[in-house]
């Protein structure tokens, strides 16, 4: 049980670093002071990709937020 339980440990590590990660790629949902202002000038098509870009950041948080779920409880019946 303690190879199951070592290569369990690891992939959550791995997880959690890779949930720190994408975490810290994302933008913030506030643009601050500076946007009502008129301070966003970026075109419609980069804002298109950008868009798609956050949405994909977005679906592997949870993604990686569920693993992250799956594995601390096989950890905890395992471990």
């Amino acid at each position: 049980m303690t190879l199951l339980s070592n290569i369990i440990t690891i992939a959550l590590i791995l997880v959690a670093i890779a949930i720190i990660i994408v975490v810290l790629v994302q933008k913030t949902k506030s643009a601050g002071v500076g946007s009502a202002f008129g301070g966003d000038t970026a075109s419609f098509t980069a804002k298109g990709k950008a868009a798609s870009r956050e949405a994909k950041l977005q679906k592997l948080t949870i993604i990686l937020g569920v693993v992250f779920g799956v594995l601390a409880i096989a950890l905890a019946i395992f471990g």
